[in-house]
């Protein structure tokens, strides 16, 4: 990290006993020391290898200062971009028209993201959420963190030089507060309800007497959930073994979320430290002030998008003489009108209302939204129960504060303030812990068949989005007695496996957490059931499942998983392709154009392949671009619930499918000068300050561990850029010393400046697939050889 500080004198630095003064001989021990104006809040950074800082502060609210001013130095451009997101004036500093980068929603344009978060400001709800007493609402401790946050990035602000070219002198950086802050918790937090469909929201606007009277489809509707889901930019692995699959019969866990690589939705690295209240590592999404997937001396933990619905749909019946007006139980009820006003760049502010109902907001039909259509006689309305849910920050530090899965599954019970991620856990005691915990609407089955409409029959079973009856009150999605705020699910509901000797999602349904324990029983609107499982949950299933058969584990074996590169469609189908290639009349095969290609190099070259994603794997690029070509319809045998990891198998090479995906895929890499049989990370790769780093993983489709998603651009040599996948990578165990035995890897590394050390090291780490070790333990942190110290005050 590069910034123009202030340097005074050598100083005593607060550390971790307590808040020991240390001798000036003792301080320049403990490595190069900076000391930064006085004030109120303060806090000692101390930065280890790869720009990872330790952070020690007496309080919360210290603690919070010291995180603040740290995210800032190295992350100072994306973070403001994002307060200008939520703050909602992207039009009045970029132009209304311009495209978002979709990390605090899926806004595609500056004036929709603004309509959308501008109305959430000017209705105060992040601050009604704030002012709720807790559990329902945020904590004291919470709280600190967020003021301290606050304090801590605009002391950075005023102390330092922004030298990002991302956003050097520019006028939307400046000062935030408090409210900034949890409102990115809060967009976070509806990123699967509201702010997943926010064109949807900002578009709608009531029926004319000319305007068509269509009828929602429910094909459409189902092929728009699906496509959503399939779209997310967000997924994950995650995998923890119990005591007995282990080396020493301690817990291992390995976690490996796929989350963009550019833009809001970062991790963030640190160590943060209360002495003898809090002592916890991990990755932190940017902004937020807790560690969002971390260790500690007893528990780790990860999290992977889940398959629950975090929202339904209610169905109004209009008033026929005011499509503003709908009727609840015969009586009618006037949507409130929201009107939001936007400044504009260079431009007259813009007005635009919204229409809101007693079961959220009225949705319209907008591009790749839902096609909900708004007629004279019918509405849709969209509930997102994570509205009332500013419960993130508490579940993480229950976690961070945890002791065992027993005190995660706790965290979980009482602040019940995930959105939309599953928990995989595991301790030092040997416990293991897997449970879909997140904030849904109760909507069990036996109220989806009382109350669906008949659009719902369809879409429930099919995508798990509920259409309910808004004419009548009681179909309103019910309270659990255990549930922290009405609407929503209680603990006790939410799918969860104790102590298997394995757990593992790759953001499929609970139902095969553990391949020999299915998981049954819970309500539609959390998963399917008896269903064909991704390829990434068949070939990780089959790894981790073998790994804990052999037994004998440790954090070697988990770093040996993740950097596999196994493609599992690769073990299913290379094969069955090579011969397949081998079978075509004169090594011919006819492209989607009707033009005749020679194929027959590509049929060796399949044949030879590895079946790995590895940089070195010479015919992993042609098989990726011929899986990506193949109809869906691609397997001679059909899935079966009875052999869930094995079925559907078995390539039909017979197909004009299949000629016409590998005629397609050898004259695309011929026409960008790519060999067929070139080495993957050739053409897989990213540049950072001028350098090429090759890439190892592969795409969701291929069933790869190590998921990466390359931007493909054949003129640039390949895939040349990664957009989301492998991130914020931990491996954890324990050895019985009192400090976790723990590798991490950020793919991207710790700073989007391109001026700063810490830019570009870890995504080199991730290019040659090496770890690094963690410093937790106050020794390990005191013997790194690049230790420097920052003192920091408010």
């Amino acid at each position: 990290m590069r910034t123009r500080l202030r340097r005074l004198t050598v100083a005593a630095v607060a550390l971790l006993t307590g808040v020991t003064v240390l001798p000036a001989a003792a301080a320049e021990s403990q490595g190069r020391q900076e000391t930064l104006s006085s004030g109120r809040l303060s806090a000692v950074i101390r930065y280890t290898e790869y720009g990872i800082p330790h952070i020690t502060a007496k309080s919360y609210q210290d603690l919070g200062f010291g995180t603040g001013w740290a995210q800032a130095a190295d992350q100072v451009c994306v973070l403001a971009d994002g307060f200008v997101t939520v703050r909602g004036e992207r039009s009045r500093y970029f132009g209304p028209d311009a495209k978002t980068d979709l990390s605090l929603s899926s806004a595609t344009t500056n004036l929709s993201s603004d309509l959308y978060f501008k109305g959430v400001r000017d209705a105060r709800t992040v601050e009604k959420l704030l002012a709720e007493p807790a559990p329902r609402g945020p904590s004291r401790r919470a709280k600190d963190l967020m003021a301290g946050f606050t304090a801590g990035y605009n002391a950075w602000l005023r102390q330092n030089r922004i030298t990002d070219p991302a956003c050097r002198a520019a006028s939307w950086v400046g000062p935030i507060t408090t409210v900034d802050v949890a409102a990115r918790f809060y967009a976070l937090s509806v990123l699967g309800g509201h702010g997943g469909n926010v064109d949807s929201i900002t578009a709608a606007q009531p029926p004319t007497a000319n305007s068509p009277q269509a009828k929602a489809d429910p094909r459409a509707v189902i092929r728009a959930v699906e496509q959503h889901a399939a779209d997310a930019s967000m997924g994950s692995n995650a995998v923890a073994f119990r005591g007995d699959t282990t080396a020493n019969g301690r817990g291992l866990l390995l976690g490996n979320p796929h989350y963009p690589w550019q833009g809001g939705r970062r991790f963030w690295q640190s160590h943060q430290t209360i002495p003898g209240q809090l002592d916890v590592a991990g990755g932190s999404l940017l902004g937020l002030p807790t560690i969002s997937i971390g260790y500690n001396a007893q528990v780790a933990w990860s999290h992977t998008v889940s398959t629950g619905v975090p929202f339904n749909l209610t169905q109004l019946a209009l008033d026929p003489s005011d499509p503003t007006v709908y009727l609840v139980d015969g009586r009618p009820e006037r949507m409130l009108k929201r009107t939001v006003t936007v400044p504009v760049k260079d431009g007259t502010p813009v007005t635009r209302t919204q229409w809101w109902t007693r079961y959220g907001p009225v949705v319209a039909p907008t591009g790749a939204g839902l096609p909900m259509p708004w007629t004279t006689t019918t509405a849709f309305a969209l509930n997102d129960p994570n509205a009332a849910n500013l419960r993130f920050a508490d579940t993480s530090l229950g976690f961070s504060t945890a002791r065992d899965t027993a005190g995660i599954a706790a965290s979980l019970a009482r602040h019940q303030g995930l959105p939309w991620v599953n928990t995989v856990a595991a301790d030092s005691s040997g416990h293991t812990l897997y449970t879909q915990s997140q904030v849904l609407p109760r909507i069990t089955n036996d109220l989806a068949a009382t109350c669906s409409t008949p659009l719902g029959s369809a879409t429930y079973p099919a995508a798990g989005l509920a259409v309910l009856d808004g004419s009548r009150a009681a179909c309103a999605p019910g309270d659990d007695p255990d549930a922290v705020q009405p609407g929503i699910f209680g603990p006790a509901k939410m799918p969860t496996l104790k102590d298997a000797p394995y757990v593992e999602n790759s953001n499929d349904s609970p139902w095969l957490a553990n391949a020999d324990q299915p998981l049954t029983g819970y309500e539609r609107i959390f998963g399917t059931i008896g269903t064909q499982r991704g390829l990434r949950t068949r070939g990780a299933l089959q790894d981790v499942a073998a790994l804990a058969e052999r037994g004998r584990l440790t954090v070697r074996d988990l770093q040996a998983q993740q950097f596999a590169n196994r493609a599992t469609a690769g073990d299913l189908a290379a094969a069955d392709a090579a011969k397949g290639c081998a079978a075509l009349p004169g090594g011919t095969a006819t492209g989607s154009n009707g033009t005749a290609v020679d194929v027959s190099e590509a049929c060796g070259v399949l044949a030879a392949w590895d079946r790995t994603m590895n940089t070195g794997s010479e015919g992993a690029l042609l098989f990726d671009r011929f899986w990506r070509k193949l109809p869906a319809q691609r397997w001679k045998v059909p899935f079966s619930a009875a052999d869930p990891l094995r079925t559907p198998n078995t390539l039909d090479t017979g197909s004009a499918g299949f000629t016409a995906a590998l005629a397609d895929a050898v004259s695309e890499l011929r026409a960008a000068g790519i060999p067929l049989g070139a080495p993957l990370g050739e053409h897989q790769f990213v540049v950072r300050n001028g350098k090429r780093m090759q890439i190892p993983g592969g795409t969701e489709a291929l069933g790869v561990w190590n998921k990466v998603e390359g931007v493909w651009s054949p003129a640039s040599g390949g895939y040349s850029e990664v957009s989301m996948g492998s991130s914020h990578i931990q491996a954890v165990g324990w050895d019985g010393s009192g400090c976790p035995v723990a590798r991490t890897l950020l793919s991207y590394s710790q700073s989007s400046n391109p001026s700063s050390p810490h830019y570009a090291d870890q995504t080199r780490l991730y290019s040659q697939e090496r770890w690094v070790t963690a410093r937790f333990c106050e020794k390990d942190v005191k013997a790194s050889p690049v230790l420097r110290v920052v003192r920091v005050h408010s």
